[in-house]
């Protein structure tokens, strides 16, 4: 069973960084591509950064860009999201993605993490 967990999340306040990280079971991980997603409180889940299988070609939401950093180690099988100057409307859940294609994604994904809670409040 493949699984995505996430950690790294946490009540930080606004102009602060977080590094989240996600580890997962894929025994191909290096060739999927890996995103990150985030869903705050009644919207919808939205793309925030996506990076490609050889850590080649990355992406990012408008929202972030400048800001957030995604990265992989594919020896460890764990992808990483490295959060600055973070604002209030960062607030939100952050799952971890997984799809298969390889490239960088934007939507749909094989898999998904149970997702990690960021709070960003004074």
């Amino acid at each position: 069973q493949v699984q995505l967990v996430e950690a790294g999340g946490g009540l930080v306040q606004p102009g602060d960084s977080l590094r989240l990280s996600c580890a997962a079971s894929l025994r191909t991980f290096s060739s999927y591509g890996m995103g990150w997603f985030r869903q705050a409180p009644e919207k919808e889940r939205e793309f925030v950064a996506a990076i490609s299988w050889s850590g080649g070609s990355t992406r990012y939401a408008d929202s972030v860009k400048g800001r957030f950093t995604i990265s992989r180690d594919n020896a460890k099988k764990t992808v990483y999201l490295r959060m600055n100057s973070l604002k209030p409307e960062d607030t939100a859940v952050y799952y971890c993605a997984a799809d298969s294609r390889g490239n960088v994604f934007t939507s749909g994904a094989d898999y998904w993490g149970q997702g990690t809670q960021v709070t960003v409040s004074s």
